[in-house]
């Protein structure tokens, strides 16, 4: 798997690779908030545990079209 590349329409990640790489953890993938924007990641119940998405998104909105249609592009883990 290439370390860092858009997810494919056909294969879409549904659990973050990030999460899995650094924790063991298998979490599905979900619109979470920072500060200013929103992005595609993973939490537990403690709380944020990754940030998948490279983009960061205007909206709540925009960021869940991202994810729905795969059109985001995965963190690299190096």
């Amino acid at each position: 798997m290439p370390e860092s590349s858009t997810t494919s329409p056909t294969e879409p990640v549904r659990h973050g690779v990030l999460a899995l790489v650094c924790t063991g953890l298998k979490l599905p993938l979900q619109v979470l908030r920072s500060a200013a924007s929103y992005y595609i990641g993973t939490q537990n119940d403690e709380g944020p545990i990754s940030r998948e998405s490279v983009e960061y998104f205007p909206s709540h909105a925009a960021a869940q079209l991202a994810l729905a249609n795969n059109a985001w592009t995965q963190r690299d883990h190096s």
